[in-house]
């Protein structure tokens, strides 16, 4: 019996260890998937406040909360099932996928730019008048969804490929780590970021003179870090979408382009060897931006002379 209690604890043992060394390649997983994710995050973050600009302030949090529920349901349900399916039957389908998103973020980051150095700004849709409040809520919840699973496709898809070859079991639980951590960090920071002029209002009626100068500070401030986070996200969306299509040529062996930005990032390097990782990514993270707004650029051009063809 002592054997037999023995063996059985070391039975334990050696599953516990299977299990520990699985969470640790879980968790590896979605770090490295979360981290190549981050500028589509940082978009994610910079696009939703919009969907709660002219609303009641009472309705903010809520709102947020409706999108955020949403934003869970289309990564696990729809974009988890897809991906997996994706790994096991059509690997080879990953990197077009990805590529394509890259496009369509390198298209709506080059539209920006291109609208705001032209001085209009007819991307961004005013919010709608409606005579019933819940029905303009619901349309608002409805658009911010949609536009989140676009966003969302692409960053399962970058943490995809980042965990590609690991086993079905890993890829899952990764890929739902990193969808709940990503929803719980975008629309936390996003109601972070909408109640922050009511913390500034606030605090700028208190007694004491340091909460007043604090409040007022909060209320100034926050106009300008929203314009700030949105040029963020531009910026970001067209250095990922560029970086994604290098990567993808790369792929391909379609080699020019990505040899010629990893050359020039390595050359850079060699320039200042105390900071070489640091200029080496800043350079290929430039040069990835360059290709995304010429790619995107050049889709603006396409879509815009379609309709005259058209007609």
């Amino acid at each position: 019996m002592p054997g037999g209690l023995a063996a059985l604890l070391d039975d334990i043992a050696a599953i516990a260890k299977v299990a520990a060394a699985s969470v640790d390649d879980v968790a590896g997983a979605a770090g490295r998937a979360g981290v190549k994710a981050a500028g589509v995050v940082i978009d994610d973050t910079a696009v939703t406040p919009r969907y709660v600009t002219g609303l009641s302030p009472a309705r903010e949090l809520p709102i947020i909360a409706k999108i955020a529920v949403g934003s869970l349901k289309n990564k696990l349900l729809f974009l988890l099932p897809a991906a997996l399916l994706l790994s096991a039957f059509a690997p080879w389908a990953i990197t077009p996928l990805l590529m394509l998103g890259g496009a369509y973020l390198c298209f709506e980051a080059a539209e920006k730019i291109i609208e705001a150095l032209l001085g209009r700004h007819h991307g961004d849709e005013a919010v709608a008048i409606a005579d019933d409040p819940a029905e303009l809520e619901a349309r608002q919840v409805s658009g911010a969804i949609r536009t989140d699973f676009i966003l969302s496709a692409e960053i399962m898809a970058i943490a995809l490929a980042e965990i590609e070859g690991t086993s079905l079991w890993t890829e899952a639980a990764a890929l739902a780590v990193v969808a709940i951590g990503i929803t719980v960090g975008v629309y936390g920071a996003v109601a972070l970021i909408v109640k922050m002029d009511d913390v500034g209002l606030h605090l700028a009626q208190r007694r004491t003179a340091v909460a007043r100068a604090v409040g007022r500070a909060l209320v100034w401030a926050m106009p300008r870090v929203l314009s700030a986070l949105s040029m963020i996200g531009v910026a970001a969306m067209v250095w990922v979408g560029g970086g994604i299509i290098v990567h993808g040529l790369e792929s391909f062996h379609l080699d020019t382009v990505p040899h010629a930005v990893h050359a020039a990032a390595a050359a850079a390097a060699l320039a200042v060897p105390a900071m070489a990782g640091v200029v080496n990514w800043l350079v290929t993270a430039a040069l990835s931006a360059v290709v995304g707004f010429v790619v995107g650029g050049v889709i603006v051009g396409v879509m815009h002379l379609l309709p005259r063809k058209a007609h």
